[in-house]
C-alpha cells in the first residue's frame, strides 16, 4: 500500500488537509468519493438522494448515529465538495443540516504518473462547539480513513 503523509491541522485557518497518492485511475477515486455505495466501503454509511450539486442525505458512522450531508460543488471527476453537520451542536436536530455549526470538505483529484494525487481540505471547525477539539478529532480522521480509501482502492483492504 502506498505510504502518505498524515493529515495537518492548521488552527489558524480552522482548517485540516491532506494530500495522498493513490495507484488508481481518477476515474475510480471519483467513484470511491462520490457514489454511496462505494464511499460506504471506507467511510461512512452513505445515503444520498440524487446526484450532483444539491444532493441531500446521510452519512453513518458506528457509535455516532447519521448526520445530514449535502453535495456543494461537484465537477467530475475533479472536485467534489460535500457539508455536513457532524458537530454536538446538531445533535437537537440530527436531520437538519445547520450551515451555522456545519464543516465543509472537499476532494480534489489529478491524474498523476501512475495514479491519483486526492487532496481532501475540512474548514469551518470555528463554527462548531469546541473548534480545536474538533480539528485534532478530524485530522485524526481523515488520516485513518484516506489510509482505508487507499487500501481498498490498491487492493489491500
Amino acid at each position: 500500500m502506498t505510504q502518505n503523509p498524515a493529515a495537518v491541522v492548521d488552527e489558524e485557518t480552522f482548517s485540516v488537509r491532506r494530500t495522498i497518492r493513490i495507484e488508481a485511475p481518477v476515474e475510480r477515486v471519483w467513484s470511491a468519493v462520490t457514489e454511496p455505495e462505494h464511499i460506504s466501503r471506507w467511510f461512512g454509511q452513505t445515503v444520498l438522494a440524487g446526484q450532483g450539486a444539491g444532493a441531500t442525505g446521510t452519512m453513518t458512522f458506528p457509535d455516532y448515529g447519521a448526520i445530514p450531508l449535502r453535495v456543494e460543488e461537484y465537477d467530475e471527476p475533479h472536485r467534489i465538495t460535500y457539508c455536513w453537520g457532524n458537530d454536538d451542536a446538531q445533535d437537537a436536530r440530527p436531520d437538519v443540516l445547520d450551515p451555522a455549526t456545519s464543516t465543509v470538505f472537499t476532494f480534489t483529484l489529478e491524474a498523476v504518473d501512475g495514479g491519483t494525487q486526492l487532496t481532501v481540505v475540512e474548514s469551518g471547525f470555528e463554527r462548531t462547539s469546541d473548534p480545536r477539539a474538533n480539528l485534532a478529532s478530524h485530522g485524526e480522521g481523515w488520516t485513518l480513513e484516506l489510509d482505508k480509501l487507499v487500501a481498498l482502492l490498491e487492493g489491500d483492504a
